[in-house]
């Protein structure tokens, strides 16, 4: 037997940690949601009071910020006070890797005042905002205009440096390409105290080029410059089932968004396949369309950002039964589909939070954030999480998608205990 088709571990007996994790629900429901939800708020009411300023105002104080950062890293000694970070507590990170690196001897620069959209260049297509500034904050800035960021994460609370540091990619990446791809400019603190603006043609190219995937080890980000397009009022999605094997699945996403007879008109705007077993599965595509044209009689709409709808991907799984067909969706709704139930780890976390009861009745207090999720769960469900529970984003090529399937379902499902 061959290690990639041997177990990956011997099965384990349950412990009390298991049962905990079991009825999380219990903390979620009266701890972490009511929580959640006022956190929620204060920040909405924090973004509504940052745009209600001038863009000169929120410039000017940009700049005072990055003064007082540039001050903290001249009080910095490098040989007492080790490597620098931002001071933000490893669980508020929306991943969940662990941050072990901040236990350790470090030096923190605090930069939670950079949460600001400072201008959006409607001539130069461009948005200049902070790295604190999350996905549905900058869309509820946008959409209105009706303009958007290329690329734009479904997750309210993934953050433009999360994405950028690490990597964002969504349902446009095939036209834009990452998120760190539709960046122009980085506003760079370095360790000694210069700030840079980065452009991939200026001197400071070398790190225009780094600082994605980076991590945050290259400087400190205090402002980006991002590409905008325009956009219209709704997204007409398509819900095609697929029936197969993976190799079957993997071409009919691959067709989706890449036609064979290479005709531009037949590639969408977005492009997401969820595959529900290994023989189902459905393809999604959105166009944008005009309010006039969502508007047509017989047309559907389908506003899924209400705390009463039926989560996402479990809508789209209707598909499998009633075959093809087509809705029209807000198009912020549209951006943010999955963040009320988190994917499908919402449901992991409470079981019966897609219940037709619980979404009307306490649908309006989801997501729970998940920095509070990963707050409250202490030492031994962390550890229990990183060992029995994958969440993995894989980047492969186009015409490895099929073989990455097949992988991933021999390791995860033929080997699971």
């Amino acid at each position: 037997m061959s290690d990639l088709e041997a177990p990956l571990r011997p099965k384990r007996k349950k412990v009390w940690v298991d049962y905990f994790v079991k009825f999380r629900w219990i903390i979620v429901i009266f701890v972490v949601l009511p929580i959640s939800c006022t956190m929620y708020f204060l920040t909405y009411l924090g973004d509504v009071r940052s745009e209600s300023k001038s863009f000169k105002r929120r410039q000017k104080e940009h700049d005072e910020n990055v003064k007082k950062v540039v001050k903290r890293l001249k009080q910095r000694n490098p040989s007492k006070d080790g490597l620098v970070c931002t001071a933000r507590k490893p669980y508020i990170a929306v991943g969940m890797r662990n941050v072990d690196y901040k236990r350790a001897r470090h030096f923190e620069v605090d930069l939670s005042e950079f949460r600001n959209v400072l201008d959006i260049d409607r001539e130069r297509m461009i948005a200049r905002v902070e790295p604190l500034v999350n996905m549905g904050q900058i869309s509820r800035v946008t959409v209105p205009m009706n303009l958007s960021l290329e690329v734009v994460a479904e997750l309210d609370d993934l953050t433009v440096g999360g994405l950028i540091n690490g990597y964002g990619i969504e349902g446009s990446s095939h036209l834009y390409g990452l998120f760190s791809d539709t960046v122009v400019a980085y506003e760079i603190v370095l360790a000694d105290g210069r700030v840079v603006r980065a452009t991939k043609d200026n001197e400071y190219s070398d790190l225009f080029y780094a600082i994605p995937w980076s991590q945050g080890t290259l400087g400190l980000l205090v402002s980006a410059e991002i590409r905008l397009i325009p956009v219209k009022e709704y997204m007409k999605v398509t819900y095609q089932p697929v029936i197969g094997n993976l190799k079957d699945l993997a071409q009919a996403y691959i067709d989706s968004f890449a036609p064979r007879d290479g005709d531009p008109e037949k590639i969408p705007d977005f492009v997401e396949t969820m595959i529900y077993t290994p023989t189902e599965g459905v393809c999604m595509t959105g166009k944008y369309a005009s309010k006039e044209e969502a508007k047509k009689k017989g047309n559907v709409i389908n506003q899924v950002g209400w705390w009463f709808k039926p989560w996402f991907y479990q809508h789209a799984q209707k598909a499998l039964e009633k075959g093809e067909f087509v809705e029209y969706i807000p198009t912020r709704d549209y951006y943010h589909r999955h963040t009320r139930c988190l994917y499908w780890e919402g449901k992991l976390i409470l079981p019966f939070a897609d219940q037709w009861w619980f979404r009307w009745t306490l649908g309006w207090l989801m997501p729970p954030k998940v920095s509070l999720l990963k707050a409250t769960q202490g030492e031994s469900i962390r550890n229990y999480y990183h060992e029995m529970h994958v969440i993995q984003d894989m980047l492969v090529p186009l015409y490895k998608v099929g073989e990455a399937l097949e992988f991933a379902h021999r390791e995860m499902e033929h080997n699971k205990e």
